[in-house]
């Protein structure tokens, strides 16, 4: 095995039913190569992939951790929210994922009217025969763009076209965080707050912000994380204990999607250990 990580966990990954590019098995595979004991799918807003990726962990002896990670909006920032151990085959939690999932469609389709009209060739069921049982996102229209030479790299398609405020760039319905977390705990989740460092909030807003999650049934805070300096993770962690929360710790791997992100080690910074997932299932 390479990368050894022996008790060492990863509680945020993508695979390619959301914007990762590992096939759920894959994911599998690779975190039992590289030695990890247990990792969670936390596919954007789908939990398509769980069932593909348990039925290979269990043969692998992995634990799997089934999760999602939900987009929502705060007082104008997108925040993530982690969901661990879903019960995906909760009726009324899957019924209200696919309202959610629905509106990420309607997006989708406005953006390939928009990316039509810029001269491209592409289409709906381009992007659904390429990216089978996927929830598409814009990680597929950069990809499909780029594998069918329209435009030279992702970077191009983000800054051109699809990034935020770009001309085809179609903003969707957001749900609030705190719906966000009702929406886990509804499918037997507990919630976490992914990657604050990534919200540039000032100290005071993220201290509200985080007192309401809480309020509203967060679990824990996602300390550890492939873009935390070490004085970000001690920060995140003091929050942590100062609101009595558990903590969480994860690459955010989404394959060559981001390739400087590696799986369990992230920007090989990352040493997840264990005990962390047992605070969590003792928190269930």
């Amino acid at each position: 095995m390479t990368d050894l990580l022996e008790n060492r966990i990863d509680l945020h990954t993508h695979s390619t039913d959301s914007d990762g590019t590992f096939t759920p098995e894959e994911l599998m595979i690779h975190a039992k190569e590289i030695g990890l004991k247990a990792v969670a799918l936390t596919d954007h807003d789908t939990i398509s992939g769980i069932k593909k990726a348990r039925s290979i962990a269990e043969k692998l002896e992995l634990e799997l951790v089934p999760g999602i990670e939900l987009s929502t909006d705060y007082q104008n920032t997108e925040i993530h929210i982690l969901g661990y151990y879903i019960q995906e085959d909760h009726p009324e939690f899957i019924t209200k994922l696919q309202e959610f999932v629905d509106s990420r469609e309607k997006r989708n389709e406005k953006m390939v009217a928009l990316l039509q009209q810029e001269g491209f060739d592409i289409t709906m069921e381009n992007l659904y025969q390429e990216n089978p049982d996927s929830v598409i996102t814009r990680a597929h229209f950069a990809r499909f763009l780029v594998e069918h030479g329209f435009i030279k790299d992702r970077k191009t398609v983000f800054q051109e076209y699809l990034g935020d405020g770009c001309k085809c760039y179609v903003g969707r319905q957001k749900i609030t965080p705190f719906e966000a977390i009702q929406l886990i705990q509804l499918g037997g989740g507990l919630a976490f707050l992914a990657h604050p460092v990534l919200y540039h909030l000032e100290q005071n807003h993220l201290h509200s912000l985080i007192q309401n999650l809480k309020n509203a049934g967060l679990a824990g805070i996602e300390a550890i994380y492939s873009i935390n300096t070490l004085e970000d993770e001690q920060h995140f962690r003091k929050l942590a204990e100062e609101f009595n929360l558990l903590i969480s710790g994860g690459s955010d791997f989404h394959g060559n999607n981001k390739p400087d992100i590696k799986l369990g080690s992230g920007r090989d910074n990352l040493q997840i250990p264990y005990y962390i997932l047992e605070e969590i299932k003792r928190k269930r």
